[in-house]
């Protein structure tokens, strides 16, 4: 009989406090372009138990106390016979000031279809217990890829508190993220810094233009490591989490994923379903639908609901001109740009939407903000769109991973039926965020999808 597993899944994405919130970039690239780290006390999930023969819906809970619960509920089963590490990481104090928290290196295969080739190193983070350890939490944040150990030393004080009185919590820099992304993996230097969104193509010459944009900034980021540009899926990152695992002597994970880190989670339960005790998947969608489309549209929604969230909000605090001023300012961006007075950019409806909506994700502390700098917009001024300028994550490489992780569209007719359908269901945030978006980015890819959507 197969030992049950605890699965949760959140398909609600974090309201973060400025304080407890990771520094993003706000800037529209190719790829989907936030990672952030949730706080227990403002995200919500809707928890789902998993076993071997039963689904059962149970209360909604927050993701703290959901990755608590899922540990405590590993402490009750049966655990697997234990599988020698290949490594045993050496902990010792992090580099860059990470107090707090030890690090140790990994060496794993550049492809694990050869495991006996290459080898690159992913820096594992640890923040000990501060009781008696019953074992370890593995964590990620989503991005796809990033600087866990930044992100989980920032978070520590307020986020993993009650889970540390008995766990270990550790995290990594993903392959690929090296110093240039502020970790501490081997990276792949990509230099990709303000690519813009691209342009939906209108026909069949603009699809061959994208195409053969992307193609070029793809060949240059290949070039400067061909080895791990082909190895940047999430099923690489999966075989990486087991690799962790078996490091650490765990005889099964525990894992928390967020955001795109949740895709993480979803492939390593299709590689390795026995060897997970409990897995919290939060804000995530799924990895393993027929119809990728029909994924893009959950997308399309949830970020439709956080805006309209954002505009109730105003109705009732003293900006309720902001939804009518919002609609009207990006039916006019998408015919002339908005100019800024504070850089040499203006932004284009969609430019606008990504912003704003992970603005509106940020919950109430974040609205007041965005109400007056949609007001500004609207008389011409987008300065307040303006990423700051000591935004971090300059030249993100996330693009490599979701052309690797998601098809791609064929033809120009698919991509303007598709996207056209998304902005029906998502008037105020179009295709903002969503794959739909990165996807464009991946029109001409030179390497094919290696890790597409599987049950």
């Amino acid at each position: 009989m197969r030992k049950p597993i605890l699965i949760t899944l959140s398909l609600l994405t974090a309201t973060l406090p400025a304080s407890a919130s990771a520094p993003t970039t706000s800037t529209p690239t190719t790829s989907t372009p936030t990672t952030s780290t949730p706080t227990a006390s403002t995200l919500t999930a809707s928890s789902t138990l998993v076993t071997s023969s039963t689904v059962a819906a149970s209360p909604a809970t927050t993701t703290a106390q959901a990755a608590a619960q899922a540990a405590a509920q590993a402490r009750t089963r049966p655990a697997g016979p234990a599988e020698t590490a290949t490594t045993v990481p050496a902990w010792t104090p992090c580099p860059n000031g990470k107090i707090g928290m030890e690090c140790a290196d990994l060496q794993v295969p550049v492809d694990w279809k050869k495991p006996d080739g290459r080898k690159i190193t992913l820096k594992l983070g640890k923040l000990k217990s501060t009781g008696t350890s019953e074992g370890s939490v593995l964590v990620a944040y989503g991005g796809p890829g990033g600087p866990g150990i930044a992100l989980t030393q920032s978070a520590a004080s307020a986020w993993w508190t009650d889970l540390r009185k008995r766990m270990d919590i550790v995290t990594w820099d993903t392959r690929g993220y090296g110093e240039q992304f502020q970790g501490l993996s081997t990276g792949l230097p990509c230099v990709w810094t303000r690519i813009p969104i691209p342009d939906l193509p209108r026909d069949d010459a603009d699809f061959g233009r994208l195409s053969d944009t992307n193609r070029g900034y793809a060949e240059a980021c290949r070039l400067k490591d061909p080895e791990l540009f082909a190895n940047m899926s999430s099923a690489d990152q999966a075989r990486d989490m087991e690799a962790i695992r078996k490091a650490l002597g765990d005889d099964r994970l525990n894992y928390y994923g967020a955001s795109y880190a949740g895709f993480y989670g979803q492939v390593y339960a299709r590689l390795f379903p026995d060897r997970i005790r409990t897995m919290v998947l939060d804000g995530t969608w799924s990895h393993s639908v027929q119809d990728w489309t029909d994924e893009l549209e959950e997308m399309a929604k949830s970020n439709e609901q956080a805006m309209q969230r954002f505009f109730a909000w105003c109705a009732s605090n003293g900006c309720k001109d902001v939804a009518g001023l919002w609609r009207a300012l990006i039916a006019r961006a998408d015919r002339t740009p908005i100019a800024t007075t504070t850089a040499n950019v203006a932004y284009r409806a969609r430019d606008l939407q990504s912003f704003a909506l992970s603005r509106a994700r940020q919950g109430s502390t974040a609205w007041p903000g965005l109400a007056e700098g949609i007001r500004k917009a609207a008389k011409g001024d987008a300065s307040d769109f303006v990423p700051s300028r000591g935004a971090r994550y300059p030249d993100q490489s996330t693009g490599v991973t979701e052309c690797a992780d998601w098809p791609r569209f064929a033809t120009v007719k698919e991509a303007i039926t598709t996207t056209s359908r998304l902005r029906r269901l998502a008037p105020n945030t179009g295709t903002a965020n969503t794959l739909a978006s990165a996807t464009l980015g991946c029109i001409g890819w030179p390497q094919p999808v290696s890790n597409p959507p599987a049950p």
